[in-house]
């Protein structure tokens, strides 16, 4: 069998392997067959001008022209203590209390109502209602809890051993809420976006700190080793 022979038995058999379409690129040949059989004839022609393009919506943008040589601009600081560095640490008493929200979903909600009946039974503390969509700077279900200060080194390695795998933000509650939440929290296993970026300080006339209201009478004794 010639050289010749020989490759053309060769494209024969691979032509039988391959899709039909395919096959129109071996024994076809030509760049206009091996588009159409890739479905991308019509793209290539497109980009040579042979298909008419879509014609844009008439007007002008609400954005202006141009608007890639606009200057980029740095957005205003919300972040505290950023403009200048601090002269001396901040007092820890500060804080005046805490706040735990426990995060959960629709395949975790079980595990969420064990922890609120287990820190109920156990801690006085402020049990808030459930909160089944994104409320305030929270972006997904949740409840909290607020507790004391003299809570915090029980509570803290409680929630840390009891946390069923879910997400849950401690942060103190100081005169600056956004800060509360962004910048001075702890997290318990992954930590999650919040959206605080919209938090401000009390206004005239609201408390400096948002108070702690005990609601819960606990009747277990917590666990001890």
């Amino acid at each position: 069998m010639s050289d010749k022979n020989q490759h053309a038995a060769i494209d024969l058999e691979w032509a039988n392997l391959l899709s039909p379409q395919r096959r129109t690129v071996l024994r076809g040949g030509g760049l206009v067959a091996a588009l159409a059989a890739s479905g991308l004839a019509g793209t290539a022609l497109a980009q040579d001008g042979g298909v008419k393009r879509a014609t844009p919506a008439p007007g002008k943008s609400p954005w202006g022209e141009h608007t890639d040589t606009a200057p980029t601009p740095r957005p205003v600081s919300v972040r505290p203590g950023e403009e200048t560095l601090p002269s001396a640490p901040r007092a820890y008493t500060d804080i005046e209390s805490y706040h735990a929200h426990i995060y959960f979903d629709e395949d975790s909600y079980q595990k969420a109502a064990l922890i609120r009946k287990w820190a109920a039974e156990r801690f006085r503390i402020e049990l808030g209602d459930w909160n089944l969509e994104p409320r305030g700077p929270h972006v997904t279900p949740s409840f909290y809890f607020g507790f004391t200060n003299d809570l915090l080194p029980v509570i803290v390695p409680w929630l840390q051993l009891n946390s069923l795998g879910l997400t849950i933000l401690i942060h103190p509650n100081t005169e600056d809420p956004r800060a509360d939440h962004l910048y001075y929290a702890l997290w318990v296993n992954r930590s999650q976006p919040v959206n605080g970026y919209a938090m401000k300080k009390p206004g005239p006339g609201e408390p400096r700190v948002e108070q702690i209201f005990v609601n819960t009478r606990p009747s277990v004794k917590i666990e001890r080793a």
